[in-house]
């Protein structure tokens, strides 16, 4: 899996226009400088940003782009949809990997585990990202990595494709000591 180089530094955009604090703006050549991007690559996330509703613009002397609603309240989830793309889609996946040989359909479209697994990846990347906001990423390392580790033993129901059984990882972890089958282990979790 790789993030894209738009999702990358539209995220430290945004980060850069959050740490400057909600009253005070930032001009595209500031965080173009700060990034280390061109100011044309810059503006193009800006205007990204900015069409989604996650900044806003001021004109002027002293404008610049600055935060459209506080940092609390943006999601990752959110953001990530809004300047990048989903690790699967499942029409346009299969119909990319259909094969080589073949025209169309994928040569697994009746029973294919690798659609399960990009989809079960997808859901839970979607959750871990829908679980933080813009706000967490402003803590130091130690308590970034802390507010994720609490969150990822929640459950991660409904996001498990087909069959796959919704464990959360702490549960996985716990039984990983036992020695069980796969199916012995749903029944003693559920």
């Amino acid at each position: 899996m790789k993030i894209t180089a738009q999702e990358e530094y539209g995220l430290r955009c945004l980060l850069q226009i959050a740490r400057s604090g909600s009253q005070n703006s930032l001009s595209i050549a500031d965080i173009a400088e700060k990034e280390g991007i061109s100011t044309p690559y810059a503006a193009k996330l800006l205007s990204m940003l900015r069409q989604t509703g996650f900044i806003e613009s001021t004109l002027g002397r002293s404008g610049g782009y600055k935060l459209a609603k506080p940092a609390s309240e943006m999601g990752l989830g959110t953001v990530f949809k809004a300047i990048g793309e989903r690790l699967f889609e499942e029409g346009e996946f299969c119909q990319k990997h259909a094969g080589t040989e073949t025209e169309g359909a994928c040569v697994h479209h009746d029973n294919c585990n690798l659609r399960s697994l990009w989809n079960t990846l997808e859901g839970c990347i979607q959750h871990i990202l829908d679980g933080l906001t813009i706000a967490d990423l402003l803590h130091n390392n130690h308590d970034l990595v802390n507010t994720m580790r609490q969150r990822l033993v929640k459950p991660i129901d409904n996001v498990y494709a087909h069959e796959l059984t919704p464990l959360t990882f702490r549960e996985r972890i716990i039984d990983s000591s036992h020695t069980h089958t796969p199916s012995q282990e749903v029944n003693t979790i559920r």
